[in-house]
């Protein structure tokens, strides 16, 4: 356990600095797979090893260790985890539990007015069309989900580009992206080091749609101009309030810069200009490689302490 119980830790470190390459270099639903399962399982490994360190160290406590029949001698000499180091992460992983509890709360009544939202708005074929000048539009989840659209944005853009506003919007709801984000921003609030995962599955969940618009229209340049409309039209005007689970095409708001520290929408912009993206062997190894060694490192730890809870057993 010395070792690996520190491992996801490690990773963790390491982890978020291939979301950026995952995001840019990956076709965009692999991607947003492979970054949404990493943020969850390090964010669980992470959680787990928390628990095992603050068990440890309080098994050395003669007194809590009472309380379990166990040697608190036994313990020490088998695996000596300093008292601080377990009290240092029982109070990180109350806050995890925590923090994680707040996340799928918040989630979850997000989920609860989206779906009551959409229940009660009068729909034809699933769109609802909303009078206000300012340009937005974003898919609502529900039973069954929307599509809202202001009259600003319908004004702003043309016949063919409302075609592919709604492909784009009705990809969010056909491929669940709402439950990608909410997946990946669980294992972030579990674990802060995991955010930029998280980060970059709300950028390659707008890929996906992109990609999808590009192919339900088959015209990759005519998208990119569409995004980009978007974005110029919804500048300076102020964000409308959404339920907190929509997901609009303008996603986030672009700063200025080179394209390597661009905003997202110039880098969607790019790569709907440039040829489709295919899967990335080597990322989805290494990325593979690293859940498997989170994975194994946090059971091997968990049979350590199982192990070590047998050798300290009441003599």
């Amino acid at each position: 356990m010395r070792i690996a119980v520190y491992v996801p830790f490690l990773l963790s470190v390491l982890a978020p600095l291939g979301a950026r390459p995952v995001s840019e270099r990956c076709e965009p639903r692999l991607a947003t797979w492979l970054l949404t399962a990493s943020s969850l399982v390090l964010g669980t490994a992470t959680t787990i090893s928390l628990g095992l360190l603050a068990a440890t160290g309080l098994i050395g406590v003669p007194q809590l260790a009472a309380l379990g029949h166990w040697s608190a001698t036994s313990a020490q000499r088998v695996d000596p985890t300093e008292l601080s180091v377990s009290l240092l992460s029982g109070l990180l992983l109350g806050g995890a539990v925590l923090a994680a509890a707040r996340m799928l709360w918040r989630r979850a009544r997000t989920l609860a007015a989206a779906a009551v939202d959409a229940a009660c708005m009068p729909t034809r074929d699933g769109l609802v069309v909303t009078e206000d000048d300012a340009p937005d539009a974003y898919a609502l989840p529900g039973l069954p989900g929307l599509i809202v659209v202001s009259t600003g944005m319908l004004h702003t853009l043309d016949e063919t580009e409302h075609g592919i506003l709604l492909a784009h919007e009705r990809a969010h709801l056909t491929a669940h992206h709402y439950a990608f984000v909410a997946l990946a921003q669980l294992g972030a609030a579990a674990n802060p080091l995991l955010r930029p995962l998280a980060k970059g599955v709300t950028y390659t969940i707008e890929r996906w749609a992109d990609e999808n618009a590009a192919t339900s229209t088959g015209d990759r340049r005519r998208v990119a101009r569409t995004v980009g409309k978007v974005a110029l039209a919804a500048h300076g005007t102020p964000a409308v309030a959404r339920a907190g689970a929509a997901l609009g095409i303008l996603g986030r708001r672009s700063r200025r810069g080179p394209l390597a520290k661009a905003g997202p929408v110039p880098r969607r912009v790019a790569a709907l200009l440039a040829p489709p993206l295919r899967r990335h062997p080597a990322l989805t190894t290494l990325t593979a490689a690293v859940l498997a060694a989170a994975t194994l490192a946090t059971a091997e730890a968990t049979h350590d302490l199982h192990h070590l809870l047998t050798a300290v057993g009441a003599h």
